[in-house]
């Protein structure tokens, strides 16, 4: 699942950690359970915050008193500043939530930032490892391909909010709390479109920047949709990762081609934005655009209802409960009520980021004082129906599947409409999971038996 610079928002899971079973979360040693941590419950989840007893240095950034972990974004990149804020936001106030309950069994969360602008992520792995923190957690950076070497290499271990590469994605010592691994596609929105406009999918076209992560997603698009139905022309728009002067000639080299759908690797603000006002200035209007989950933006609904509402057709596929429904989620009010008050960001990447530190610290929680990497990622992976109190569809993180779940949105002036399912919440069929799919970047990957990358070498949590 894109993020950012127009990657998948969704990320890939699994313990990576071969099948090694975890400790049961019912009674964690060394702590004790409170009434104030039941009370601070996150939509359906329990709490995994509270005071308690645990104690020992037990592993690199865990003392008697604290637990020391990293997290980060590309806010610093002058191309796009502010790149996945929003995640950093949530870090921050589910630490603040977290440490106001007494910490994790008597431990205090300790956060570490760090910002890869894009282009430093080896810098800031470099960093994450001098630092010893114990895990990262939370973080999503762009070009994570390029942390690997480092953070394989100084062992450390990571719940992040997404991963991009595949090579991460399906790296050793990695457990994501929506699973998006790059052999799998998360397609129920190839399949509800095709539902919608049967013809149009047919006469499709992708656009993307010739860049990692965009070529990427697109690739994993392209060996998947055809089971949907999908037909793609060889009308491919390959734009300039830091967004074009003059989008007009691509949109009518779409319109010469009779495209009729298109699918957009890439970010809202401003080459979508700036792509669909140039469409309509040369008269190319397909019946849909499909887009990933980072464009469910307030700030992009905002923009298509101040310009004529020239992004209508674009469609949104969600593998979480929308804002609009949160009064249907106590989890999703939960996370907004402390973004609130907090003053961070409300946005999907956010969201995300709060269910990988739920996901983390149910983790800490079940391995009492003994707090290791691999507990942790044992524990998480023992999860079979994950949804972070009721964030988004239930996942299983140990599995290393995508969802096959999904929700359609549709923008429509300055707001996001729900087009299916038309009843319920999400929309579920075996289908929509496309396994299987062979890319460039997983034969790079070169995953062994148990689906774990190997191509920057390997090593076993502990």
């Amino acid at each position: 699942m894109l993020v950012g610079l127009g990657l998948i928002a969704s990320a890939c899971g699994g313990s990576h950690t071969a099948g090694t079973k975890g400790p049961s979360t019912s009674a964690p040693a060394g702590a004790t359970t409170t009434s104030a941590s039941a009370a601070a419950a996150f939509g359906t989840l329990p709490s995994p915050c509270g005071g308690g007893t645990a104690s020992g240095a037990t592993a690199n950034g865990v003392t008697d008193s604290s637990i020391t972990i990293g997290f980060g974004d590309d806010a610093g990149y002058a191309a796009a500043p502010g790149l996945d804020k929003e995640m950093t936001d949530a870090m921050k106030a589910m630490i603040t939530w977290c440490n106001d309950q007494g910490g994790i069994n008597g431990r205090k969360v300790v956060g570490n930032y760090y910002d890869a602008k894009v282009l430093q992520v080896t810098q800031v792995m470099t960093q994450a490892c001098n630092d010893k923190v114990f895990m990262l957690v939370g973080q999503g950076w762009v070009l994570d391909a390029g942390q690997e070497k480092i953070r394989i290499d100084c062992k450390l271990s990571s719940i992040p909010t997404y991963a991009v590469a595949t090579a991460f994605a399906h790296g050793p010592g990695v457990i994501e709390p929506v699973p998006g691994p790059g052999d799998e596609v998360p397609a129920s929105a190839a399949f509800q479109l095709a539902k919608l406009f049967p013809d149009a999918v047919q006469k499709s076209a992708f656009v993307f920047a010739e860049f990692p992560a965009t070529r990427e997603t697109r690739d994993k698009y392209a060996a998947a949709f055809p089971q949907a139905g999908w037909k793609f022309l060889k009308c491919d728009q390959i734009y300039n990762i830091a967004g074009e002067s003059d989008w007009k000639p691509f949109a009518s080299n779409l319109k010469a081609c009779g495209i009729q759908s298109v699918v957009w690797v890439g970010s809202p603000n401003p080459n979508l934005e700036n792509f669909l006002a140039a469409s309509k200035q040369v008269g190319f209007a397909p019946q849909a655009w499909l887009t990933d989950s980072n464009h469910y933006e307030t700030e992009f609904a905002t923009w298509n209802g101040q310009n004529a509402s020239a992004g209508d057709n674009v469609y949104v596929r969600l593998a979480t409960v929308p804002f609009e429904l949160a009064s249907q989620a106590p989890a999703v009010q939960k996370y907004i009520d402390l973004m609130n008050k907090s003053g961070g960001k409300v946005a999907l990447l956010g969201e995300q980021a709060t269910s990988a530190f739920l996901l983390w610290a149910t983790g800490v929680k079940a391995c009492g004082s003994t707090v290791t990497a691999k507990c942790v990622l044992d524990s998480a992976a023992q999860q079979t129906s994950w949804t972070a109190g009721g964030l988004h569809t239930a996942t299983s993180p140990g599995s290393n599947d995508a969802p096959s779940c999904g929700i359609l949105l549709r923008l429509q002036g300055a707001s996001f409409v729900k087009v299916a399912p038309t009843t319920g919440l999400f929309d579920c069929d075996p289908r929509y999971l496309v396994k299987g799919i062979s890319t460039t970047a997983l034969t790079a990957a070169k995953l062994d038996a148990n689906r774990i990358a190997t191509e920057f070498g390997t090593f076993t949590p502990s």
